[in-house]
């Protein structure tokens, strides 16, 4: 049987420890078996979580014996979790998110909420929305910490389900998982663009046959929605697109159109706040392209924790 122990120390910081039997596992035995869970290797979860190697293998090798059950599968070149280690990881999520919801309530009392918060966004979501919200977020709870990761938006989401980020500013895919809350910030039409040094602007794609899109060159991105509605678009059209390249991100997308390579798909706010705004043309007329919602995103279940939720009030429901 597996209960919760709490006890607070002289100092008044909080821990938190799982007991089975008369063996103990903490909170740090906890947060680094979730991040070996999810990075799946060793040498990444020791850098990331500041201890040794040899001392990550000791601390895994503990908890399994505390367990009585192998968590990970390892051999010289992959580690992956077994069935017990996929179940013991839910249950370790939920005991870290039971215990910072139970130590915020505490702080909560106190009206000054501490701790740390992730989020997760592209370049032009940390600069076109973000700016706003964390200036909001901060003159209201100025202790807590905001830990920003930059990247692909079509990551977005599946960061936060897999609990590798707090919160998220991501592109509504039209049906979300169960689990997660969106809550939209704006919307941005989805555009076809071109150099505006280069003959391609002149396109009109009203007028192109199937046989000549074959002859426009396309840099799309790898994945995500917007490379799913193009794609969709170009079978409407019962065209075979010509890929010049495709790549991650939409700030790669407009540096590649801007250089003369090909035609582009992003979302307009991203040429809107791009550098290479005044080197890029939009055509025209446009696609019928869906357009993006955009929004902040979380686990529905990440909001009993206070401090989630306190940046989750801060953007008002539309």
């Amino acid at each position: 049987m597996i209960y919760l122990q709490y006890y607070i120390p002289d100092n008044a910081i909080y821990y938190i420890k799982i007991t089975q039997g008369y063996d103990v596992i903490e909170t740090r035995t906890l947060q680094l078996f979730l991040h070996l869970a999810d990075s799946l290797h060793f040498g990444k979860t020791s850098a990331a979580m500041h201890i040794s190697p040899s001392a990550l293998t000791r601390t895994i090798k503990k908890l399994e014996q505390q367990l009585g059950r192998p968590l990970f599968e390892r051999d010289n070149r992959s580690v992956s979790l077994t069935y017990e280690g996929k179940l013991f990881q839910e249950y370790a999520r939920d005991s870290l998110l039971h215990w910072d919801s139970f130590c915020n309530s505490l702080m909560e009392k106190t009206q000054a909420l501490q701790g740390e918060i992730s989020i997760y966004c592209s370049v032009t979501a940390s600069y076109s929305f973000l700016y706003d919200l964390l200036s909001t977020f901060r003159l209201a709870h100025p202790k807590i910490e905001i830990k920003l990761h930059t990247g692909d938006h079509a990551n977005a989401i599946d960061r936060v389900l897999n609990n590798q980020e707090d919160l998220a500013i991501a592109a509504h895919p039209g049906a979300l998982p169960a689990q997660i809350e969106f809550k939209r910030i704006a919307t941005s039409p989805l555009i076809m663009i071109a150099s505006s040094q280069s003959p391609l602007k002149e396109i009109n794609i009203d007028q192109l046959t199937p046989s000549q899109w074959h002859n426009v060159p396309m840099i799309l991105s790898e994945e995500g929605l917007a490379r799913e509605r193009v794609n969709t678009w170009f079978r409407q059209q019962g065209v075979t697109p010509t890929i010049y390249a495709q790549v991650s991100g939409n700030e790669a997308i407009v540096s590649m159109v801007s250089l003369g390579f090909g035609v582009g798909v992003v979302p307009q706010i991203v040429v809107e706040n791009s550098p290479l705004s005044d080197r890029i043309s939009a055509l025209s007329p446009q696609a019928t392209l869906e357009p993006f919602q955009v929004g902040l995103c979380v686990q529905k279940k990440r909001l009993q924790s206070p401090l989630i939720n306190a940046f989750w009030q801060i953007l008002p429901a539309q």
